[in-house]
């Protein structure tokens, strides 16, 4: 199982989810922002999908954020960001609202609702999206992952990413979000359809 955003005092720890072990070291000054990447990346990303992206001003709360501060924030179809926001944060609540069925995705707000193995297609599926944005990419990815203190059942999220997603690659393939030509496997740049 995935582990998301490290808990502080003020985040309730979210059903299904555990905080990172004690040895985990969270580094929120390594990762990098989407300030940082090239104007028009995240938005030429999510308009491949088809949803929308908003961008909120610097200091202004990000409306449906589960955990408030800076991470990224989905309500509908649409993606809520500021400058500030970490890159993973955005890509991964971006790759909710994309796993969720139409019905869900139509009443999301705040809290994307999934489960075990729909988390871990999430955590899949935004790894994959870092190639598409540019600016990222997958190593990057992994990197701010591991600084942000993702964890998982083999370790870090390199190691599960090689060796343990077959959950979420299945389930992936299954809902039409991925495609797979021999050991190839793509985007289809389409949200999950109906339940």
């Amino acid at each position: 199982m995935a582990q998301c955003r490290p808990m502080t005092d003020h985040h309730a720890i979210k059903p299904g989810f555990t905080p990172p072990p004690d040895h985990v070291v969270i580094d929120e000054a390594a990762v990098l922002r989407l300030s940082e990447l090239p104007s028009g990346a995240l938005d030429a990303l999510v308009a491949r999908y088809g949803l929308s992206l908003e961008w909120v001003a610097p200091g202004v709360v990000i409306p449906g954020s589960f955990w408030g501060d800076d991470e990224a924030g989905i309500i509908g179809e649409t993606l809520y960001v500021r400058p500030d926001t970490a890159v993973h944060s955005a890509l991964h609540e971006f790759a909710h609202i994309v796993c969720m069925d139409e019905a869900r995705r139509a009443a999301a707000h705040t809290d994307a609702g999934s489960d075990d193995v729909e988390e871990e297609a999430v955590c899949y599926l935004q790894i994959l999206m870092a190639d598409q944005l540019k600016g990222f990419g997958r190593e990057r990815a992994l990197a701010d992952m591991q600084a942000w203190g993702y964890t998982f059942r083999v370790g870090t999220p390199g190691d599960w990413f090689a060796r343990d997603a077959d959950r979420a690659i299945d389930w992936l393939l299954r809902e039409g979000l991925l495609r797979q030509s021999g050991r190839t496997i793509d985007l289809t740049f389409r949200p999950r359809g109906p339940a």
